[in-house]
């Protein structure tokens, strides 16, 4: 009897290697939503491919119809599928595994999970039969086979239900009393991503679910510029939860690689707030060319309280690297402003891919955004191709990039699989990170040279009314060619590297399981749940440095293209 009752129990095992303790059906539905995910990315990665060497003008590779096809399956299994699917298995991580808990309600997770994965493949299966070659925004009235959107509808309930069942699982934490305090700051940035994750998911609902309806005939009008308004509440704060969960793993990869605290607790919390509340108004920068909409909403929501999002931002730049250098200078790197980042571990992947997307996202995806978040400025670029480079440098260059290194301490410690392959995980996130640097930068300056956004053909041949871009736009295409299928490349080590190892990989000591939940053990379960920061003033000469190098560079681009729209129009 006793026996009985303690196999029913809740079972847990301990990484001898972290500390870290997964719950059996946790670390089940974290596998499962990983895997998921690195399918997802593979097949996204392969439609990258071939869209990238049909925008490359020199190669343009396949037919138009062929061509927006696999660009509406590539934006669908890259941006929603690969990163919702990853960011479920980090709830699950962040909540059962960090506060040393159950999983709330496992057999409804697998429900969630089933529901996500038949959602992906009903809306791919629409899409490569040729019945929904409607780009990822579907904008009516353009219509798309019922089973597009059914696809869709499914795929975020899953994706709803799975946020539901994190929100439980810290309800189940504070219940049992699994942890003292707050929660960690990593889950709290995880509790930020799935927040912003709920409104995503409704903002998609109340527009999807009616254009479903219509596309079967129930509705028979549905206005496109309410569309448009409420399909950027989900399709730009899709972003949203991407930005929060990858700088909660940013805070996990410092306390992991380094033992880092954040400088200032509440400094970091108080910035995840500010993305609660302002973060999403962003979505108006997707339609501020629209006549339809107000300029008194544009206005409101690019400016003003769009700033809040953007301070929030600029705090996690600053606390993130401000921690791993005090962290440094505690260990003896104290030589000038930089000794503690040239002596940071840059061959450990789990480093130098954090920090290359912490660089990427802020540098080039976070000054780009502000930029096109302003009204007037707008203009120059809106519906070219920077739009695509900006949200590749926040997207793949900030969120894929930092998940991909958090994968790196995840195959060993979740999957208990020994890397294979060492050499060249140290060198895929820079393969991957440079050459989607270069692969942003070219799709902005060939944007701000007015190369469209999803044409086929930027040569327009045999069009009634021909056009020719300046040489220049037809350079930064070429090198927008050449760095995507590098980075193409970077991608294609991780999923290899990633497979391998689940596949193939010496299996390592994956620990006792037991029904007893397990006491703080190791250094790395201890700095990823811990609190409290480093205190003693202001010690990080070196991050205030960086810190001042990234408001330059962001003051003097913001002016750069105020110049640049004085001039688009003659009116002197």
């Amino acid at each position: 009897m006793g026996g009985s009752m303690a196999t029913a129990q809740a079972q847990y095992r301990v990484c001898p290697r972290t500390g870290l303790q997964f719950h059996k059906s946790a670390e089940s539905l974290i596998k499962l939503n990983a895997v998921a995910a690195v399918v997802a990315l593979l097949v996204g990665g392969i439609l990258a491919l071939l869209i990238v060497l049909t925008r490359w003008q020199a190669i343009h590779l396949i037919d138009a119809d062929n061509f927006y096809l696999q660009l509406t399956a590539h934006g669908l299994d890259m941006l929603v599928v690969w990163i919702i699917f990853f960011e479920i298995a980090v709830l699950y991580f962040c909540s059962s595994t960090l506060l040393r808990c159950r999983l709330a309600t496992p057999r409804i997770a697998w429900l969630a999970w089933a529901l996500m994965v038949i959602g992906a493949i009903t809306f791919n299966v629409a899409i490569f039969s040729g019945n929904a070659t409607v780009m990822m925004t579907s904008y009516v009235p353009m219509p798309a086979h019922p089973a597009f959107y059914l696809g869709l509808i499914l795929f975020a309930v899953g994706a709803l239900i799975g946020c539901f069942i994190f929100l439980g699982t810290l309800v189940v934490a504070k219940a049992e009393k699994t942890y003292e305090g707050s929660v960690p700051l990593v889950t709290f940035g995880a509790l930020t991503a799935c927040i912003i994750a709920i409104f995503t998911i409704a903002s998609g609902a109340i527009i999807l679910i009616p254009t479903f309806l219509w596309s079967v005939g129930y509705i028979k009008h549905i206005d496109p510029a309410m569309y448009r308004v409420i399909w950027w509440a989900f399709g730009h704060s899709s972003q949203q939860i991407n930005v929060s969960a990858h700088i909660a793993v940013w805070y996990a990869i410092a306390a992991i690689v380094f033992g880092a605290k954040p400088m200032s607790e509440r400094v970091s919390r108080s910035a995840f707030l500010l993305y609660i509340l302002f973060l999403q108004l962003a979505s108006a920068h997707h339609i501020l060319a629209d006549p339809a909409v107000g300029t008194e909403w544009k206005i409101f929501n690019t400016s003003y309280a769009m700033y809040l999002a953007v301070l929030a931002s600029m705090l996690h730049g600053l606390t993130v690297p401000g921690a791993i250098e005090a962290a440094q200078r505690e260990k003896g790197y104290t030589k000038g402003l930089f000794e503690w980042l040239r002596k940071a571990p840059w061959g450990n992947p789990v480093f130098s891919g954090m920090f290359m997307s912490l660089v990427g996202f802020g540098f080039l995806g976070g000054i780009s955004g502000v930029m096109m978040g302003t009204e007037q400025l707008n203009m120059i670029i809106h519906n070219t191709i920077y739009v695509p480079g900006h949200f590749h440098a926040t997207v793949v260059l900030g969120t894929t990039l930092a998940f991909m290194s958090l994968t790196y301490f995840l195959l060993p410690t979740l999957f208990n699989r020994e890397m294979i392959l060492p050499g060249w995980a140290k060198a895929q996130p820079y393969i991957f990170g440079l050459g989607m640097g270069v692969f942003t930068l070219a799709m902005m300056g060939a944007g701000t040279l007015g190369v469209p956004r999803r044409h086929w053909d930027i040569t327009f041949a045999g069009a009634a009314l021909p056009y020719e871009y300046p040489g220049t736009a037809l350079l930064m295409i070429a090198i927008f060619g050449v760095a995507g299928v590098i980075a193409v490349v970077g991608g294609a080590m991780y999923i290899v590297i990633t497979v391998g190892t689940i596949l193939f990989g010496k299996k390592l000591d994956a620990g006792a399981w037991s029904t007893k939940v397990s006491p703080l053990r190791l250094p790395v379960q201890a700095a990823l749940t811990g609190h409290g920061g480093h205190g003693g003033g202001f010690g990080v000469p070196g991050t205030f440095v960086l810190a001042m190098v990234f408001l330059v560079a962001f003051v003097l681009y913001y002016f750069v293209n105020w110049k640049y729209l004085s001039t688009v129009w003659g009116l002197s």
